[in-house]
């Protein structure tokens, strides 16, 4: 972060500084990052005390303070010998802090922000970008999935006066959300890469997903660019709705940047990039032919940055990993191949994954899925599973794996189908999956372990890539 004196921060988030018992006054200067949990926090950080459903932020004021905090936001006073200022809302000044260190450095130039949304890869396409942004400068993205009202504050809190790119990944679970975000970070590049189921429930329909989504470009002055997935349709239709210049990326060479000559396969997935009048090959370690989407994102972003077709094409070809626990290759022993994808799962990402285990399946293996569910679809769910189960068959999955409750239905769905004897089986623990993998995997089976993060099946992918290392 930059420096802020203690009265600049007190005005900033509207709140009232106590000194604390070290007495410091209101021109000490503050440089360290955010905080909201007290175990993250290092020596001369800033700790914001929130009030979460499960637990309240000002039970870790004393751990914050031994952890070497040099401020307190806080919503009460608190008996602490560091200074505190005390706000109405610790999160509302999260985000006010943001939005005062951000306009301080894009006013003092150099500073670019690249906002990413869509319903399915932001953060594979926001490590993308990163990875293009740190070829021009010092860059500072989101870390992990840092995207709603409290993750992305804390990313833009990182910023200082020798930051040239900020990518943030931009999430939401309601409208208004991305709004907040985009008012707090405004970017100069604006993406959205899908309009999807996910988090349909939480949204109340894809409509109101889609006017979430637009948020990011909506208000995008005439000097801002808008990268816009020409291949979705919702996501098209954006374009009406921002003042933004237009940059679209696509399968299609109706697109400014799209792709040819897709392969995929076993060690990722090889096309031949098109942007600008110019082409070349990329060899994209990262598997599934779904993510080239993403690449095209990130890359169209790259070109806005300045960069050169080839060093966009280097940047590509380097990322061996979407993002930890997404279609992460594990495994090996006896040519077992693990397939960990189960960081997050929506109808549309779970179809891909599908896709992507068929199309690589070793001739002489089997393709297994283990399949857990997709969370935030509300009234959607019991369609969407049955959708997937459905899809397994189709696609000739040799062995279907559901494991929890909550994904019965598509277990049912499969074996309704009646194409299939005893080729799905159904198990309530992770532990009972494991067992039943453990003693039927065969030698060169492919093995795609896919759920939303709330079924927790990454562990189980894990756990069997150990198994079969």
């Amino acid at each position: 972060m930059i420096e802020l004196t203690l009265a600049e921060i007190e005005t900033a988030v509207n709140g009232r500084l106590v000194a604390g018992e070290l007495g410091a006054g209101t021109g000490t200067v503050v440089s360290g990052e955010s905080q909201t949990d007290s175990r993250e926090l290092a020596p001369g950080q800033i700790f914001f005390a929130r009030r979460g459903e499960e637990t309240d932020g000002h039970r870790f004021v004393p751990q914050a303070v031994e952890a070497g905090a040099a401020l307190l936001v806080v919503e009460h006073e608190v008996d602490a010998r560091v200074p505190q200022i005390v706000v109405a809302d610790s999160t509302v000044a999260l985000g006010a802090l943001a939005t005062e260190v951000v306009r301080r450095v894009r006013e003092a130039g150099g500073l670019t922000i690249v906002g990413i949304t869509g319903s399915n890869g932001k953060t594979t396409t926001k490590n993308l970008v990163q990875a293009m942004a740190e070829r021009v400068g010092s860059t500072v993205a989101s870390a992990k999935s840092f995207n709603n009202e409290v993750g992305g504050p804390l990313t833009m809190l990182r910023v200082d006066s020798g930051t040239r790119t900020l990518v943030a990944e931009m999430g939401a679970s309601a409208e208004g959300e991305i709004a907040r975000l985009t008012a707090m970070a405004p970017p100069h590049i604006g993406v959205v890469l899908t309009v999807g189921l996910a988090h349909a429930g939480e949204f109340g329909g894809i409509e109101t997903t889609f006017r979430t989504k637009s948020e990011m470009v909506r208000d995008l002055p005439e000097s801002a660019v808008a990268v816009l997935n020409r291949d979705d349709p919702r996501v098209a239709k954006m374009a009406e709705m921002t003042r933004a210049r237009v940059r679209w990326f696509g399968l299609g060479d109706d697109s400014d940047v799209w792709a040819s000559d897709i392969e995929s396969s076993a060690d990722g997935t090889r096309f031949t990039l098109h942007a600008d009048g110019a082409s070349a090959p990329v060899r994209f370690r990262v598997l599934g032919e779904h993510h080239v989407m993403n690449a095209l994102a990130a890359a169209t972003v790259g070109l806005e940055l300045g960069l050169a077709l080839p060093v966009i094409v280097e940047s590509l070809e380097a990322a061996a990993l979407a993002a930890p626990g997404r279609m992460e290759v594990l495994g090996g022993r006896d040519g077992i191949t693990i397939i960990n994808d189960a960081y997050n799962a929506s109808p549309d990402s779970m179809s891909a994954a599908l896709r992507t285990l068929a199309q690589i399946r070793k001739p002489e293996g089997r393709s297994v899925a283990v399949l857990g569910a997709m969370s935030e679809l509300g009234e959607y769910s019991i369609e969407e599973h049955m959708r997937i189960g459905l899809l397994a068959v189709r696609l000739r999955i040799s062995q279907l794996v559901v494991v929890g409750d909550e994904a019965r239905q598509l277990h049912i769905s499969a074996i309704n189908e009646g194409a299939w004897d005893g080729e799905s089986v159904f198990f309530s623990t992770q532990d009972e999956a494991y067992a039943y993998l453990t003693e039927t995997l065969r030698a060169d089976d492919t093995v795609l372990v896919k759920s939303s993060n709330a079924a927790g099946l990454q562990r189980l992918g894990d756990r069997l890539g150990e198994a079969f290392a």
